[in-house]
């Protein structure tokens, strides 16, 4: 479902744009959709045909996102499978700090060795509605206050959902530009588009490498796109919107890690508007890849911060729990249930 078939939906029943935007922001801060204001109930401000259609509307959009389990892990993060209308499964993650990270696609078709998701392939397209639905989920339990589109899926590969989802998060849904992050791998269709929409979020770049064929192994599925080019992409979007750029890039022990790739990402990111935020893979022992050893970690960050580059470090949420993007999801385990309340 997307947010222009609820909104057609609502108009249809004899909603105004006033009343549409009152049960969408609603909607998206986890309220009963025929919520009031203090000075203004329901009743005297929305039309009884509207009023009507209420309860089978708000039946719908619950089914769009429901909790099947929670993982909560130790750094105060906790990983939501969330369970679709037809039954499939994505998962969201609760932030420290009031952020979420939600899923775009059911899998996804970049394939990234390292990534769990990407071995289960492409399977679906969320709509727009099932995108904003993780936020008005997330919400019951959590104050949401920065979006992050790093979960399930390449956004890129979901663009105009993304982008209609982004609009309505950004304009009623109380999240601020800067704070709607749009990952991807890298597409020429988001530094074409992205630019000309109104909402212009911030933008995190998976880079990985600086190795243009050592790219093409890890992310095959990815657009051709040298590092150097997509790196002078990226830098132009930053200037252009006034949020620095991310670069994501999973550490991968044996791989990337070297002090030739060091050197890389000083050719490549020094004196430009970004953040190198350094991920170290989130391993199992059965895994092909494994994270570096911790003083491996510290020596690469001191090596980058030191000479000009913003570094930090970025543990995927859930690192105690195994549950790294996918992994949850792909596990099928059966934790324990989140027990409801209202926020």
């Amino acid at each position: 479902m997307r947010v222009t078939e609820i909104n057609r939906r609502l108009a249809e029943c004899g909603a105004k744009t006033c009343h549409i935007r009152r049960i969408s922001r609603a909607w998206l801060q986890g309220w009963p959709l025929d919520t009031g204001t203090r000075y203004q109930q329901a009743q005297n401000f929305l039309p009884l045909s509207v009023r009507t259609a209420i309860p089978q509307l708000s039946q719908e959009l619950a089914k769009l996102a429901k909790l099947r389990a929670e993982h909560p892990g130790t750094d105060g993060s906790a990983r939501l499978l969330v369970e679709l209308h037809d039954g499939q499964i994505v998962e969201s993650v609760l932030l420290p700090r009031d952020g979420l990270c939600v899923s775009s696609q059911v899998g996804c078709a970049v394939g990234c060795v390292f990534c769990m998701t990407g071995k289960s392939g492409l399977l679906r397209q969320l709509g727009s509605a099932e995108i904003v639905a993780q936020v008005a989920l997330a919400r019951r339990f959590r104050p949401v206050r920065k979006v992050v589109f790093m979960g399930m899926g390449e956004p890129a590969h979901n663009l105009d959902n993304l982008i209609e989802a982004m609009n309505l998060l950004g304009d009623i849904g109380g999240i601020g530009h800067k704070n709607l992050v749009f990952s991807t791998v890298g597409d020429r269709r988001v530094f074409e588009r992205l630019p000309r929409e109104r909402i212009k979020p911030a933008l995190a770049l998976s880079l990985h490498t600086t190795c243009a064929d050592l790219r093409q192994q890890l992310l095959p599925n990815a657009p051709r796109i040298d590092p150097k080019e997509l790196v002078e992409l990226g830098e132009a979007y930053a200037r252009q919107v006034g949020h620095p750029i991310q670069y994501q890039w999973t550490l991968l022990a044996g791989i990337n890690d070297s002090q030739e790739e060091m050197d890389g990402i000083l050719r490549l990111i020094k004196g430009k508007y970004a953040v190198m935020n350094l991920i170290p893979y989130n391993s199992l022992d059965i895994d092909d890849y494994q994270r570096p050893k911790g003083e491996r970690i510290v020596e690469i960050v001191r090596y980058l911060h030191s000479r000009g580059v913003l570094t930090k470090v970025r543990n995927s949420a859930g690192q105690d729990i195994d549950g790294g993007c996918g992994q949850l999801r792909a596990r099928g385990e059966r934790p324990r249930q989140m027990t409801s309340h209202s926020a």
